[in-house]
């Protein structure tokens, strides 16, 4: 399925992500450092969406308390919880 979400406290703007038999692909980042954000996504697409959110839950980005892969793993979980 194709998920959609609104990040919080980051600079990207949107997160869409699509996750099937519970692998993660396609994941896209509008806004926010751009290559870095690329960097992730190469990274998790083809993982299975428990290891993807292990990964990147509770990284941070400055005094923000969370950040662009935090709000991933936030995404992913939300979207498995429906």
């Amino acid at each position: 399925m194709f998920y959609s979400y609104t990040p919080k406290n980051t600079c990207s703007r949107q997160i869409q992500f699509e996750i099937d038999n519970g692998i993660v692909k396609k994941v896209e980042f509008a806004g926010g450092c751009n290559g870095n954000l690329k960097g992730i996504s190469a990274l998790v697409e083809g993982l299975p969406w428990e290891e993807v959110v292990k990964k990147l839950s509770g990284i941070t980005c400055g005094l923000k308390g969370t950040s662009c892969p935090d709000q991933l793993s936030k995404a992913i979980e939300e979207a498995m919880a429906k």
